[in-house]
């Protein structure tokens, strides 16, 4: 079995699915003859031609707006978006339009498209280049909203989003393309070629979306996580010693509450990570689900542990980042409680 780090599981995604359906086309800015700002889709347009792998202007709306109408045709477009930060001039066709189309024609229409784009920080760049908007797009009906932690994952969900009827979000956590991150900025990267996860079969599999994954088990609390935050929180578990249970949600939209409730029932502690700002973050969300259906389990009050209500600051990376060190504080918090 092959070994792969993030982009290049995304980019045997792609590559698997233009092969298995000609109804599969991928575009966006310098993704054609470039490969990409960070080469996703190198060497998609060489093996399978302009028509299938191409160059769009710098117009966000209108990358999207063209999805829209060739999966309204039967297509099943998957479009980049730079970076998740510019996916704003979008957000009306997204929301609007694609999200839309399958209620408004009652059946008649759909919009089977996915938009990779992106998200997070961890790299400096800043609040033009780091931003985490999952929650905008989880708050939508109609849209269904992806973040693989790892490479395996990254090819097996991008397969099920493509070949999903609605459209897709499908964030990708760009700390980790090359390595995960436990939250340690201080010590050497680790590659993905020492990660189990790194083991990606080269032909075609998918990951059902909706299905959480518990990637490290434990009694003493659960901590749910996704992306980046999935590798800080399982470092912040072994470093704490407090045996905690790490849950990946992997898709925010189908959300699999029954594994985060299974869990919070048995441990009766919760510890919610993310890296986007805190009001109104995915983590609310999460925490509202485990009050309502665990709170005669829990023991103490659920801990939020995410970024700050601020732009996401370049001088400032690794305070606003949420790294181990804050996160076992909210677990040590969680069991005093």
């Amino acid at each position: 079995m092959a070994r792969m780090n993030m982009i290049q599981a995304l980019n045997s995604a792609m590559d698997v699915m233009l092969g298995k359906d000609p109804d599969v086309l991928v575009f966006g800015e310098d993704v054609g003859y470039f490969g990409g700002v960070f080469r996703a889709t190198d060497g998609l347009q060489k093996k399978y031609g302009m028509t299938r792998c191409f160059d769009a202007p710098i117009a966000e709306g209108g990358i999207i707006a063209v999805a829209i109408g060739m999966g309204a045709h039967g297509l099943r477009p998957c479009v980049e978006i730079q970076f998740a930060d510019y996916i704003y001039p979008g957000f009306d066709q997204i929301v609007s339009e694609a999200a839309r189309l399958r209620y408004r024609s009652a059946g008649d229409f759909t919009a089977p498209i996915t938009i990779r784009t992106p998200y997070g920080g961890g790299i400096f760049g800043g609040q033009t280049h780091s931003q985490s908007p999952e929650a905008l797009f989880a708050h939508v009906a109609g849209l269904k909203t992806v973040i693989p932690s790892t490479p395996y994952d990254a090819k097996g969900l991008l397969i099920s989003a493509i070949e999903d009827d609605d459209p897709v979000i499908f964030l990708e956590p760009k700390r980790i393309y090359n390595g995960p991150f436990d939250g340690h900025h201080d010590r050497p990267v680790s590659p993905w070629s020492q990660h189990p996860a790194s083991e990606v079969p080269e032909n075609y599999y998918s990951v059902p979306l909706g299905k959480a994954a518990v990637v490290r088990e434990g009694n003493d609390l659960t901590l749910l996580a996704y992306g980046t935050m999935v590798h800080v929180g399982r470092a912040a578990a072994e470093e704490s010693g407090i045996d905690a249970e790490v849950i990946d949600i992997r898709t925010l939209v189908p959300l699999d509450a029954d594994t985060i409730i299974q869990s919070v029932m048995k441990t009766g502690r919760c510890v919610i990570v993310h890296e986007a700002t805190r009001t109104a973050g995915f983590g609310g969300e999460l925490a509202a689900i485990v009050q309502e259906n665990c709170f005669y389990h829990l023991e103490a009050p659920i801990e939020r542990v995410t970024g700050w209500d601020t732009p996401y600051p370049h001088a400032f990376e690794w305070h606003y980042f949420p790294g181990p060190a804050r996160v076992i504080e909210a677990m040590r918090r969680a069991m005093k409680g």
